[in-house]
């Protein structure tokens, strides 16, 4: 193989292997009109009866910080009772819901629509030893969550706890001030949103006492977005990504040491995963807004979001939150555009800007995922629609594949003479180079024709890499049972944990093989006849795929589909041209010269 197809090859992977870094890095991937209907409540360790009975003895509970009014250490105190301590759940149409009176937070809260090992999808992930999801901050101090005992009241669509505080004088005795906390979930019977109201009332016509750092309380969405995941994200095949909506524009905040913090008013917050996403919108009062990230030794990684409120300066005060915590689906954003097609009235909210972005190619990847469901709706595999896909796609870019192939066929057989030239020349790089370029004028040949072609299919190679790494429709989606179970994942056909190594981690992959088997292949036979060795062809031999094998390890297999069917498409194409070339090359008739004989003269 000469140096110019050595260098239009290695160019071709270099432009693949950026396009491919460019997405994953800076682009990584979308109702009905139902008034919220009342739901179906079941309580694990006490019957509904029971949920508002009273009378237990007061729990000694403090609220740690600084007195509201006096400057000097001081603490709040629960003095209400609370009827129940015992978790219990709330069901919609779409959510499961455990919560803990205990704090008034949510422990649970699954998807009963998306399923995770045939089991409802788990959106808070949460081994336990941090405060459940929508917990109470006093202040600004997010060190410490409320875990006071809740009193609850189920209320069709509601679910409402409160607790009355009594406040410390300097001596550490209760003074004739209290204040309630009501907090409020609202749910929509098929709504992936929900309303938090946080609401307090002063026993006394003074400002509310909670001022820790010019700010009330903290309101946080903890410790990380389901699903559970055992290794911290790659950021190309599973990741957690932040994302702010500020004057109708999404940007990404730069976090510092793993905080992020604003003082200006945003729209909405948000932590995106692959296929789902939370997103907190706050109501009009200019919160404080912080997000953090970090590892940690109980969970991979954990991701934060929290608002702030200023310190109240009237006796009653009420906040409203609202919460989405669903798939990454357009659909079901849209309806909160639409006051018609939401249980809550809500309109112009466009949640739909904190979807995971398409790439710069996100038309192209549009026609491809609507091709790909017409391919599904005849026949209801996705691993079969990926394939019929891949030989559509084949076909579509058959006159590119063709041009490529001739020209690299031609460049080959140009191969005895360039050698001749080199072996001239090799002291003359000069007179070698026009030399060259004057066998390239004479033959007709481009020595970049063979990689020009390739960069027309790109946009659609990574396009399709966009698709098939986020589709959300291929989560959970089987193609061969007990091998290929979910193509959103990497497929596995040995597990040896708890032993791991280096790069593949517990799990030995076929996919990565056959793709690496098919790529050495599709080299052997591409420079059928061609006699360059040497370390330069080895390396395109071997050295590449060996690169995309450990690249490729933990992909979706769904991707790794295409790019292996692909290469045995190619595979059978070449070796159809290389049998015509031969053919040809057989048929030419043998040119025979007779001696000639003078006639003698008579």
């Amino acid at each position: 193989m000469d140096k110019n197809t050595i260098l239009a090859i290695v160019l071709s992977v270099i432009v693949i292997s950026v396009g491919l870094t460019i997405q994953t890095t800076f682009f990584a991937p979308d109702p009905a009109t139902t008034a919220a209907a009342p739901t179906n409540i079941a309580d694990t360790d006490q019957s509904a009866s029971n949920i508002l009975q009273t009378g237990e003895a007061p729990v000694s509970y403090a609220l740690s910080g600084q007195a509201w009014d006096s400057g000097l250490p001081g603490s709040f105190v629960q003095t209400g009772t609370a009827s129940s301590t015992r978790r219990f759940t709330y069901e919609t149409e779409v959510f499961i819901v455990e919560f803990d009176p205990t704090g008034a937070g949510i422990t649970s809260l699954r998807l009963k629509n998306h399923l995770d090992q045939n089991e409802p999808v788990e959106m808070i992930f949460n081994d336990g030893s941090y405060p459940p999801a929508f917990s109470l901050y006093a202040g600004d101090d997010t060190s410490n969550p409320i875990d006071a005992e809740f009193n609850y009241a189920i209320k069709q669509d509601r679910v409402e706890f409160s607790q009355t505080f009594g406040v410390l004088g300097a001596d550490g005795e209760l003074t004739d001030e209290e204040f309630t906390l009501i907090k409020t979930y609202r749910f929509g019977a098929s709504d992936y949103l929900f309303e938090i109201s946080v609401e307090f009332k002063n026993s006394q016509n003074k400002a509310i006492p909670l001022n820790y750092n010019g700010f009330a309380y903290t309101l946080a969405f903890e410790p990380q977005l389901g699903p559970e995941f055992h290794e911290a994200p790659d950021n190309k095949y599973t990741y957690r990504r932040f994302y702010i909506g500020q004057d109708g524009k999404k940007s990404t905040p730069k976090l510092k040491n793993g905080v992020y913090e604003t003082g200006e008013y945003i729209t909405w917050a948000a932590i995106a995963g692959k296929y789902f996403s939370v997103i907190g919108i706050p109501d009009a009062t200019r919160y404080n807004v912080s997000i953090s990230e970090q590892k940690s030794d109980s969970i991979p990684l954990e991701s934060r979001i929290y608002f702030s409120r200023p310190a109240y300066k009237t006796a009653v005060g009420k906040d409203v939150f609202r919460f989405y915590v669903g798939p990454q689906l357009k659909q079901n954003m849209v309806i909160y555009n639409d006051a018609s097609q939401n249980g809550f009235g809500l309109s112009d909210l466009h949640l739909e800007k904190a979807l995971d972005s398409s790439s710069w190619l996100g038309w192209l990847e549009a026609i491809l995922k609507w091709l790909l469901q017409f391919f599904y709706s005849l026949i209801p595999n996705y691993g079969v629609a990926i394939i019929l896909l891949t030989i559509l796609i084949k076909v579509i870019l058959q006159p590119f594949s063709k041009k490529s192939m001739e020209s690299t066929s031609k460049m080959q057989a140009l191969n005895p003479q360039m050698e001749e030239l080199k072996a001239k020349y090799k002291d003359n790089p000069t007179k070698l180079n026009q030399e060259m370029s004057e066998l390239y004028k004479r033959e007709k040949i481009n020595p970049l024709g063979g990689c020009l072609p390739m960069l027309f299919q790109f946009p659609i190679f990574i396009a399709l890499y966009g698709l098939l790494n986020k589709h959300f429709e291929l989560r959970g989606a089987m193609f061969i049972p007990g091998w290929i179970t979910d193509l959103s994942l990497p497929e596995s056909i040995i597990n040896f944990a708890p032993l791991s190594l280096p790069v593949i981690g517990s799990n030995i992959r076929l996919l990565p093989i056959l793709y690496g088997a098919s790529m050495i292949l599709s080299f052997k036979i591409s420079q059928a006849g061609n006699q360059q060795g040497g370390m330069s062809g080895k390396f395109m031999m071997y050295g590449m795929p060996i690169m995309f094998f450990f690249i490729l390890y933990n992909a979706p297999s769904g991707l790794l589909l295409y790019w292996m069917v692909m290469n045995f498409i190619s595979i059978g194409q070449q070796v159809f041209v290389n049998k015509r070339r031969l053919k040809k090359a057989s048929q030419v008739p043998e040119v025979t010269t007779k001696p000639q004989t003078k006639k003698k003269k008579k």
